[in-house]
């Protein structure tokens, strides 16, 4: 969320990565815009946007969300994946039966949870964690689980 600061169009925001000096545009509400600069504040990035240059202009984007392109995003280490990439891989259990697509994830303060849809429309809900989602391939789009007894009854 971005919050209108300072007399200068600045505006804050929550920190979208480890290195936001590299950032050269971003999105705000979908649409696209260039970063002129950013600095931290204590554990807020600042954001000077082109074009945005008094506190009335900045105001207009508060609240707004703020997204950086794909191509723009940090390298992960090779263990780690972005969630927004599991969005659209088959799932499957260790036996090679399809369960569903990932069609969501929800964050629940503990282990995210992928939402799955079902050949049949039904929704399961499957606890991202490496005991159970045992082999992720993003090339292949799928994502292999080993869910414990009955843990697939209870969605």
């Amino acid at each position: 969320m971005i919050r209108a600061r300072g007399n200068k169009g600045e505006l804050a925001a929550l920190p979208l990565t480890s290195q936001p000096d590299r950032l050269k545009s971003v999105f705000v509400n979908e649409k696209p815009m260039e970063v002129e600069n950013t600095w931290m504040h204590g554990d807020h990035l600042i954001f000077k946007f082109q074009g945005v240059d008094s506190i009335s202009d900045a105001e207009k984007l508060a609240g707004a969300e703020v997204s950086i392109p794909f191509e723009e995003r940090a390298e992960l280490p090779e263990d780690e994946v972005y969630q927004s990439d599991l969005i659209g891989c088959q799932v499957i259990d260790v036996t090679g039966r399809a369960l569903g697509v990932v069609s969501d994830f929800q964050e629940t303060g503990g282990t995210p949870l992928l939402e799955v849809k079902t050949p049949r429309g039904r929704e399961l809900l499957i606890p991202f964690a490496n005991s159970i989602c045992t082999k992720i391939d993003l090339e292949q789009r799928q994502i292999v689980v080993n869910p414990p007894d009955g843990l697939l009854d209870l969605n």
